[in-house]
């Protein structure tokens, strides 16, 4: 294959691969904590709560993890399982579709990785440890690798 044309192959695209598995990781294991809050319920996440509220000496009638206590019930783990296989779902496609090098993921990719991009950098400016500054620079790597498959199949 002559050099600048654009090869569909994915695995002339390795950073795509490594993006891909990082997606359906997530993806993978958001969808264990989904099964695993369905099938578990809300009492273990209750007892974890009333355990920090004695733990930490806080308040049980008032605060924000009061206020998790008493919101807490098999509705809310419903909703939170679902939210989480939703979001296991999308990544776990986006990985699929990274690992076969389509266009439509490259824009996913793109587009979220891009919207994690201003609270990781709040994070960084307000911890400035370098935890944060490295999620900064995957998420950045991440945008730049995809918007550049994406700029290449434009010009092809």
């Amino acid at each position: 294959m002559s050099q600048g044309h654009y090869n569909p192959d994915p695995h002339a695209h390795p950073g795509l691969h490594v993006i891909a598995l990082i997606e359906a990781a997530k993806g993978a294991l958001a969808l264990l904590a989904a099964s695993g809050l369905e099938l578990l319920g809300p009492a273990p996440l209750q007892r974890a709560v009333h355990a920090m509220i004695a733990t930490f000496q806080l308040d049980p009638d008032h605060g924000a993890m009061a206020w998790l206590a008493h919101a807490i019930n098999p509705g809310s783990v419903h909703l939170a399982a679902l939210v989480a296989a939703l979001y296991g779902l999308l990544h776990l496609a986006e990985g699929w579709g990274l690992w076969r090098a389509k266009a439509w993921a490259s824009w996913l990719g793109c587009l979220t990785a891009a919207a994690y991009l201003p609270f990781d950098l709040y994070a960084f400016a307000t911890h400035r440890h370098w935890l944060e500054a490295l999620v900064v620079a995957i998420n950045l790597v991440v945008v730049w690798v995809l918007a550049r498959d994406l700029r290449v199949r434009r010009r092809h």
